[in-house]
This record gives C-alpha cells, structure tokens and sequence, in this order.
C-alpha cells in the first residue's frame, strides 16, 4: 500500500504524476486523487463543522493537470458539492477567487508543482484565508489513507475563465496607481512564461496598458516545457530571458514560474533583478508609502538588502526560510503592531499587506511596471532604481547531503558542533538574534562576508551559503569551513 503521508511537501501535495524508469507506476494516479479528495471533504467538514459545499479548481499547464482536475470534480460533484472549473490557472488568481463576492468557494485547489520537473504534479489547497499549514496537509494525507477509491460518474461541470477577470483586475490596478489608461504607451515590455500559465500577463495586462510586447518568449502553455524548466531561479531560464531582453532591446522583461507565484525581472540592459536584488527593489517602492516599515524575508538574503532597506528608511527582518513562515512571521508582527508591509523569499514568493499577503508574482510583477512608469516619467531606467544596492562580489550555495537515516537529529548535531566551531575561530562572531541555522559575520581578514548553515526544511541536506565582499574572500570562508567540515561527519 502507498504511504500517502509522503506526497507532503511544505504545505502543498506534490508526487510524481507521469511513469518514469524508477517510478513505473506514478504516485499521483487516479485511484490515489479520488482517495486525496476524500479526505479533503472530511478533513474541511472535521475543521469548519459544516458541509462542503462549494469548490473551484484551476490547473497550471502541466500534462497531467486535466486528468487530476477531472478526477478531483467527478469525486466532489458526486458528493453534492458545487464544482466550478477554472481550467488554466495560477495560484494567486486560485486565491482571489475566494474573495469575490460571485463565487465565494469554501476552498480552491490549484493543481500544480511549481517549477519542479514535467512528470510531477501536485494540489496546493487555499481556503479564503489563504493556503494550509502543514498540519492539516498530513491531516488530509492520513484522512485519504483510510479511504478506497469509489466508483463516481461523470456530472456536468460549469467552467469560467476566471483568469480573464484577474488579468483584469490587475490592469485596473496599474490604471488606477497611474491615472492613465496605457501608461505603457511607447514601451517595450516582454514576458517569459517557460510555457507555464503566466502567458497571460504579456497579451492580457501588458497589451492593455500600452506595452509593445514583441520578443516576448514561450507564452504558449506547454506542459513538455520544452525551452526552459519555468522557474526565475533557474540559470538557463534567467539567461533565455536576458538574451531576449537584449536582443529586442526591451526596456524591461518579466519571467514567471509555472504557477505565477513567483517572478523575477530583467532590467534594460539584460541584467537580472532577482533573489536580495528583487527583495530590494520590491522594498523600496513600498517604504515610499509606508515609511518605517518591515520587511519580512528569509534566512538568506544579502547583507546589502539589510544596508538598503536602513537606508530606505525601513527595518530589516530576517526570518526563517520557506515563504509560509515568512508570511506568517509578517502576519506575527502586524498582529503586534508593527506595520511589516512585505514578506518575500529570495525564491521569488513575495506577499504584499496590501495584497492579502498573498504570493502572488504577477502582482510583484504589477509593481515593477509602476515603478517603471514613475522612472521614466523622471527619464530614468528600471536599472536606476537599483543604483545604491551593493551587490556581494562573491557568492554561491553549496549543498551536503545527509546519508545517516535519523536525518533530523544528525542534522542537529551538525548545527550544534558547527556553532562551536565557529565561537573558537578568529574574525567570526555568531549573529544574533538569528532565526534559522548558524549565521557567522567574517571579518574583513577573515572572508570579509557570512556564512550561513542551516538544516532543509524537508530534505536530508545541509545548505550552505556563503557571501563575500572581497576577491578570495569566498574561498577564505569556505576552507574555514571545511577543516569544520573535515573533523565531523553527516551518517
């Protein structure tokens, strides 16, 4: 029997969808789904106590997506629940749908696995409150666990292009921020979807809003993603859309990942603006309207984000990684009074106050075109607006996997003898307070930057990230860490 508690991820449902050599028989078939969407009714009428009675489902472009969205309707609408289906979809219009007033669903399933490879697929759940904890993802697992798969017939199930009213949306707010109706006009704006489902935005806002958008890549939904895996921290889709950016002489690009969630942008000279950068650029439009504000990110971002956001006149606040924490860390704060106004991975999530603190990357995408909008009105470039962030000279992610079984407590270990080490070492001082991991400072003699270890949220792995500020100052941090490194062990 398939352990279903494995198809857990965060705080989404994810598994392989297609036949691969090592996996013959996909972890996510129909039998498994009509089980899953069992125990979604019961888990939903055990938490609320009431019926459910209202869902909307909505895919990314992904092979597998129409087949699990027709086997989550046919077990939902058999069990006298309104189905609407969405067709194609992102996670963040999955989310507004649950605040009109016309539709109102009690839960929305976006089916989708992000920027993880063709042959998975997965369900991120989203109540009108926002997406699930962890907590009640395993709840559901354990729930369906139980479950056998029954027999439904096929029922009649009304369908609405729901991304035409978001792209909408989208465009009233970007008029509404301007005071004009194209205030694109005369600009080159282009968009790389990686044949996800955010193709949209280049024909369904930018078009709208005045923008040329001629160079734009890969907007046709393609679940074979054959150009490029759809995700804006990947190196080879980066590079497609700068080239692109540069070759049709934009003045600025956008790249989505699958499911909109996450985005990044390229500024006019083929630059990326992503990770700290983005975080930064983000920050800054909204410390003009929130003065004082937080930013809440994750555990790894850049000692020059914290330099600017000071500088914008706002404060710095470095969390834990995984964009659920960060937003809920954010929610924390506001619930304390402290206006946090944004909370944003180096990944590309970013949830905005003003925006349900929703993860939403068109809407971050919406953002840079105003900021866009107010630069050239003052005949300056997208480039400009980043002109005081300093960019560390070195740095780079590295990755030790965990061998021994009890990875969790092997992992802790390694923290804890790590931190040790770090005490003893001259020009190291061990940050705090500090929320994940073992942040160390290094002098300016000692690697002139950090180092960062922590434990992965759901993978037996160490990541370590290193940045320096001076030439060898990566290598200096980095052979300090190995003679850590080469006295311990991870089995």
């Amino acid at each position: 029997m398939k352990e279903l508690i494995n198809l857990l991820s965060g705080t989404d449902i994810r598994g392989y969808a297609l036949p691969t050599q090592t996996k013959p028989e996909p972890e996510l078939d129909d039998s498994t789904i009509n089980k899953i969407a069992q125990g979604i009714i019961d888990w939903y009428e055990s938490k609320y106590g009431k019926k459910l009675n209202k869902i909307s489902l909505g895919r990314d472009s992904r092979l597998t997506g129409e087949r699990i969205l027709n086997t989550l309707a046919k077990v939902f609408s058999n069990n006298e629940i309104e189905v609407l289906d969405l067709g194609l979809a992102t996670s963040p219009a999955m989310f507004m749908i649950t605040q009109e007033k016309n539709f109102k669903p009690d839960l929305s399933i976006m089916i989708t696995a992000s920027h993880m490879p063709m042959n998975r697929n997965g369900l991120k759940i989203l109540t009108p409150e926002g997406g699930l904890a962890s907590e009640d993802i395993k709840t559901i697992l354990t729930n369906a666990q139980t479950k056998e798969p029954l027999m439904y017939e096929d029922q009649q199930i009304e369908t609405y292009n729901y991304l035409k009213d978001y792209a909408d949306h989208l465009v009233s707010t970007v008029r509404k921020k301007t005071g004009e109706i194209k205030p694109l006009l005369g600009s080159k704006i282009i968009v790389d979807a990686g044949n996800g489902a955010g193709g949209f935005f280049a024909t369904e806002v930018l078009q709208p809003l005045g923008a040329d958008i001629t160079g734009s890549n890969f907007l046709e939904p393609d679940g074979n993603f054959p150009n490029h895996i759809p995700n804006p921290e990947d190196k080879k889709a980066i590079e497609a859309i700068s080239n692109a950016v540069i070759e049709s002489n934009a003045d600025m690009g956008i790249i989505f990942d699958t499911d909109v969630d996450r985005s990044a942008i390229i500024d006019e000279k083929g630059e990326p603006i992503n990770k700290s950068a983005f975080i930064a650029f983000i920050a800054s439009l909204l410390l003009q309207d929130n003065p004082g504000a937080t930013i809440v990110t994750d555990s790894v971002t850049s000692t020059g984000l914290k330099d600017f956001i000071e500088a914008k006149g706002g404060k710095h606040h470095r969390f834990k990684r995984g964009y659920k924490n960060v937003i809920d860390e954010a929610k924390r704060l506001n619930e304390l009074g402290e206006n946090a106004v944004l909370a944003m991975e180096t990944s590309g999530h970013g949830a905005v106050k003003d925006n349900y603190f929703l993860d939403d990357g068109a809407y971050l995408a919406l953002l840079s075109l105003i900021a866009y909008y107010q630069a050239k009105k003052e005949n300056k470039s997208i480039s400009d607006l980043l002109k005081d962030y300093h960019y560390p000279l070195e740095e780079e992610e590295l990755r030790l996997n965990i061998t021994g079984d009890d990875y969790k407590e092997i992992g802790k270990k390694f923290l804890e003898d790590f931190k040790k080490f770090a005490q003893e070492q001259s020009g190291w001082k061990i940050e705090s307070p500090n929320y994940e991991g073992v942040r160390v400072n290094c002098d300016i003699d000692n690697g002139n930057g950090w180092i960062l270890v922590r434990q992965s949220l759901h993978e037996p792995v160490i990541p370590i990230n290193i940045e320096s500020d001076s030439k060898e100052g990566f290598n200096l941090i980095k052979d300090r860490f190995n003679i850590f490194l080469n006295s311990t062990d991870l089995n």
